[in-house]
C-alpha cells in the first residue's frame, strides 16, 4: 500500500537543508548582490546614454522580442518609408553574426553590430559605444534591436525613450503571461505577421487581453512588415512621437 505523501515534505526539506547548509543562503545572498550591482551600473550608463540622445535631440526606440518575430523586417520596412523625413540609424544586437546589419545597411541607413556572445541581451555601456561609433546625426532617429529574448532585455534600461515589444502571430497568444516583466516594461505591443492569421491558431483578442492584464497602459498595433498591412499606423505612431521629440 501507497503511503501518504505530505504536501508539505518539500518545504520541509529545503527549510533543512537551508539549516544544515547556511553556505546555500549566503551564496543567494551574493548573487542577488551582484544582479543588484549590475542592474545598478548598467541604470548608471543608461542616464548618461539618455542625457547625450536628449542634448543631441535622438530619439531612441530599443526593439524586443523572441527570435524570428520580424523586428529586422518591420525595421527595414520602416527606414524605407521614413528616411526621407529624418536620419535613421540602428544598432543590431545578437548573440553571432553580421546578417541583420547587413540588412540595415542595404537600405542605405548606417547600423552597427554588437555581438553579445552568450549574453542574452544588449546593456547600456554597449549601446553608449555603438553609438559614438555610428557618429549620429543630430535631429535622428536611432533604433536599437535587442538580441531575441522575452526574459534578460526587460531589466536592462539602453536610454531609450521607448521601448517596443514585437510578437509574431506564429507565437503563442500567451506570451503576454508566460512573459509579463517584458510586456509590463514595454510601451507598445507590436502584433505581427497578421497576413498569416487564417494559417495560425492565434487568438488576437485573447492575446490584448492578456496584455493589457499585465500591462493596462500597453498600447497595441496589429501589423504586416511584410505585406504591409497596417504599417501606416506603426509610422503614424513613430512620427506623433518623434516630432513630439522635436526632431
Amino acid at each position: 500500500m501507497f503511503k501518504r505523501v505530505d504536501e508539505q515534505a518539500p518545504k520541509i526539506m529545503l527549510q533543512q537543508q537551508a539549516h544544515h547548509h547556511p553556505e546555500h543562503n549566503h551564496d543567494h545572498e551574493r548573487l542577488v548582490k551582484v544582479e543588484q550591482d549590475l542592474l545598478s551600473k548598467n541604470n548608471a550608463y543608461a542616464e548618461q546614454n539618455r542625457h547625450y540622445f536628449k542634448q543631441q535631440n535622438i530619439f531612441v526606440l530599443n526593439l524586443v522580442s523572441s527570435p524570428g518575430a520580424g523586428k529586422t523586417t518591420l525595421l527595414v520596412e520602416t527606414i524605407k518609408r521614413l528616411k526621407a523625413y529624418f536620419p535613421i540609424a540602428v544598432i543590431e544586437g545578437d548573440q553571432q553574426t553580421e546578417h541583420d546589419a547587413d540588412r540595415i545597411r542595404a537600405t542605405g541607413a548606417p547600423a552597427v553590430q554588437i555581438n553579445t556572445g552568450r549574453a542574452c541581451h544588449l546593456d547600456a555601456h554597449g549601446v553608449g559605444h555603438a553609438a559614438m561609433r555610428l557618429a549620429l546625426k543630430p535631429n535622428s532617429f536611432l533604433a536599437i534591436e535587442n538580441v531575441g529574448n522575452l526574459v534578460c532585455p526587460s531589466g536592462f534600461d539602453l536610454g531609450e525613450a521607448h521601448k517596443v515589444v514585437v510578437l509574431s502571430v506564429t507565437e503563442g497568444d500567451d506570451k503576454p503571461l508566460k512573459y509579463p516583466d517584458m510586456f509590463h516594461a514595454a510601451d507598445l505591443m507590436v502584433i505581427n505577421k497578421t497576413d498569416l492569421l487564417p494559417y495560425v491558431e492565434f487568438d488576437v483578442e485573447r492575446c490584448i487581453r492578456y496584455a493589457k492584464q499585465v500591462n493596462p497602459d500597453i498600447q497595441i498595433l496589429q501589423l504586416s512588415a511584410t505585406k504591409g498591412d497596417g504599417f501606416s499606423a506603426w509610422t503614424d505612431w513613430l512620427l506623433a512621437r518623434v516630432v513630439v521629440a522635436d526632431i
